[in-house]
């Protein structure tokens, strides 16, 4: 994830054209970055499961009964925001016969994805639903924790960009400087963690599947560029 803000005030916009015209060895472009490490908050489960047959009829069917199933069971737990339950993708395509090319048959998929921040009860969940298997288990960050964090890291990017431009401005041997351009961008390192699976069904009713969620780790860069003064 990606945000880029740019800064603007009456003082930035009056520097601009004085930035432009000032020669380039009295302009210092320059980065200062914060981080902090949070905990993932929103775990991502995707349930599947695939059905072949004579015919394409009997196929959907299969996969409509499997998915009405396992929607009345994620539904008893649907909450906006703690536990979220969207269909997935839902597929049905011919089968060929390998050797002669002539249809001998139908298969298709279906799916099923819940996640939120309700951790625990989506991990209970995943027992009870039986009729499709666990395919991919993932944890991410929501947008409130990740814009927590970057309020909470901002001004200390901000505070190391300016103690860089005025330490780098004593020692070229200016006396201070002023801000042109800046841009503020944050970002989250790294994927949000999948954990592929093949065909996964828990041992028993209301068996939790075991999570663990990790940290993410969000980074503000702050960067642009200075006019050295005298």
């Amino acid at each position: 994830m990606r945000h880029l803000l740019i800064l603007s005030s009456l003082a930035l916009v009056a520097s601009a054209p004085a930035l432009a015209d000032t020669p380039a060895r009295e302009r210092l472009s320059l980065s200062a970055s914060a981080s902090a490490d949070v905990t993932r908050d929103v775990l991502g489960v995707s349930f599947s499961t695939t059905r072949e047959g004579a015919d394409a009829a009997s196929v959907q069917t299969a996969l409509k009964q499997a998915l009405d199933a396992a929607l009345a069971e994620a539904r008893k737990l649907a909450k906006p925001g703690q536990v979220d339950v969207q269909t997935g993708s839902f597929s049905l395509y011919p089968r060929n016969d390998p050797k002669t090319g002539k249809l001998n048959g139908w298969q298709g998929s279906a799916e099923l994805i819940v996640e939120g921040r309700d951790t625990a009860a989506i991990a209970q969940l995943t027992g009870r639903i039986t009729t499709l298997s666990i395919a991919r288990v993932g944890y991410s960050l929501s947008r409130e924790a990740r814009e927590k964090a970057e309020g909470e890291i901002t001004a200390q990017a901000i505070s190391r960009y300016r103690a860089k431009a005025a330490d780098y401005a004593r020692q070229f041997g200016y006396g201070s400087y002023v801000v042109g351009d800046v841009a503020v961008n944050s970002d989250e390192a790294g994927p949000q963690r999948p954990m592929m699976m093949k065909a996964m069904r828990m041992g028993a009713a209301d068996e939790a599947l075991p999570t663990e969620a990790g940290k993410a780790t969000v980074t503000v860069t702050v960067s642009g560029s200075v006019q050295l003064t005298k």
